[in-house]
């Protein structure tokens, strides 16, 4: 990575990445003086609420596809069909 030196101009992006920089350490700072420095989310707490809602979401997929399953095995056409095999038979 290029330093920055005297003698070198500031580009634009090099103003941008610094403006970034300093813009991500004052939301840190605001953010532990407003929640408070142990309640401040991390990477890994992020992770943890993405891997819950995945599981919440497989849940709520796997009971609808009961529901879905248990419907369809007492539905009246399904019985009537049923019938007239064992009457065929």
């Amino acid at each position: 990575m290029a330093t920055v030196t005297p003698t070198q101009p500031l580009g634009f992006a090099t103003v941008s990445r610094t403006l970034v920089a300093l813009a991500a350490d004052v939301v840190t700072e605001v953010q532990k003086v407003v929640v408070g420095p142990e309640r401040v989310r991390t990477a890994r707490d992020n992770a943890w609420a993405a891997i819950q809602a995945d599981r919440a979401r497989a849940e709520a997929r796997a009971e609808t596809s009961r529901a879905v399953a248990a419907m369809i095995k007492t539905s009246p056409r399904r019985a009537a069909r049923a019938q007239k095999l064992v009457a065929v038979r």
